[in-house]
């Protein structure tokens, strides 16, 4: 059995092909720049008008290219469904200046560039690999993204803790947390990616989540009964508090607004119990959610390309490497969870 995992971040997408009948150190592994990274680049790039097709997707970037863009005098046009990669509010994207049309329209002149919008581009990796006679192969595909989710009533920070806090209103085990056709509408990012993937057999994890999971594999870890796991990335920061492998507290932070000295400090209330919501919210972060405290820390394990903040506390710390590399915490994560859910699934 063939599994191919891609982790989608901010900076980077990390990608594991994994063949069941080999050790995974053995995998083949890629870590590239991020899709929102890729198109960011080329709008920079681009001397014309610009036309925007395609899926939602990780936006970051690339709505910060397109202000530049516009601010150098080019007209940006984005279908609706493109456009919802930088606000899912569409009047707020217009506010930016760009001009909307529907997605069956486009555009086609002299004058305009188009490019597509999109998480996971399958043709692309295909023809990578086909450079080292490796054929793209497989019988299911994971992906992780962080998705904020929308509602119009309520902000994309507020709504996204929300949704975790009712994933985990009593304790479970980071491989629960995967979907399989079976994704909330309201996680509109995902969805863009179920539809582009729709004739694979698609399973799809909030990147944080995957990255905590991804860390329990880590034969280390495996030893360990109650400890905190921190997954340190480029925007955010998630801390799970584990105790006989299930959460049982959270709390998710920007990376660029902790200092050491908070990451020590919330990462100890966390533990105990004590941290409250409000706390990490008024802070600027997204929110702490936290069902029972642990009996004792025996370790906090740390993963994500920021990983290196923890040595800047007095925490006592181990650095995950999951399949022999921090950067395959997300997709070996997504191995366990798709390997989970598969075995539920068939015992039903």
């Amino acid at each position: 059995m063939k599994i191919l995992t891609i982790d989608v971040g901010k900076g980077t997408q990390d990608i594991l092909l994994y063949d069941t009948g080999k050790n995974i150190e053995n995998s083949i592994k890629l870590v590239l720049p991020s899709p929102t990274q890729l198109i960011a680049q080329k709008i920079q790039k681009t001397k014309t008008n610009l036309f925007i097709k395609g899926e939602i997707m990780g936006g970051g970037p690339i709505s910060q290219a397109l202000t530049e863009h516009i601010k150098n005098g080019y007209k940006v046009t984005m279908t609706e469904n493109s456009a919802k990669t930088i606000k899912d509010n569409l009047e707020r994207v217009k506010q930016k200046g760009i001009e909307i049309i529907s997605n069956n329209q486009k555009i086609e002149d002299n004058n305009t560039t188009t490019l597509e919008t999109k998480d996971i581009d399958l043709k692309i990796l295909k023809n990578a690999l086909k450079e080292y006679q490796i054929n793209l192969n497989f019988d299911y595909i994971g992906i992780a993204v962080q998705d904020h989710g929308y509602n119009p009533e309520m902000g994309d920070r507020n709504f996204r803790f929300q949704k975790i806090k009712e994933q985990l209103q009593t304790p479970k085990k980071p491989e629960e947390l995967i979907y399989h056709n079976n994704i909330p509408n309201y996680f509109t990012r995902m969805q863009a990616i179920q539809k582009t993937l729709k004739k694979y057999n698609t399973y799809i994890m909030d990147s944080k989540f995957a990255s905590i999971c991804g860390a329990t594999m880590d034969p280390q870890v495996q030893k360990f009964k109650n400890y905190i796991i921190m997954d340190i990335g480029n925007g955010h920061t998630l801390a799970a508090a584990i105790k006989n492998k299930k959460i049982v507290g959270v709390y998710e932070h920007h990376t660029n607004a902790l200092t050491p000295k908070n990451i020590e400090k919330y990462t100890k209330k966390l533990a105990n119990a004590t941290l409250t919501h409000e706390e990490i919210h008024e802070d600027n972060g997204h929110g702490a959610h936290i069902i029972e405290p642990l009996p004792e820390i025996e370790k906090i394990v740390v993963t994500g390309p920021n990983r290196l903040l923890i040595n800047k506390t007095n925490l006592n710390a181990y650095h995950a490497t999951p399949a022999g590399d921090v950067m395959m915490t997300g997709p070996t994560g997504l191995i366990k969870a798709i390997t989970h859910k598969i075995n539920q699934e068939n015992n039903q």
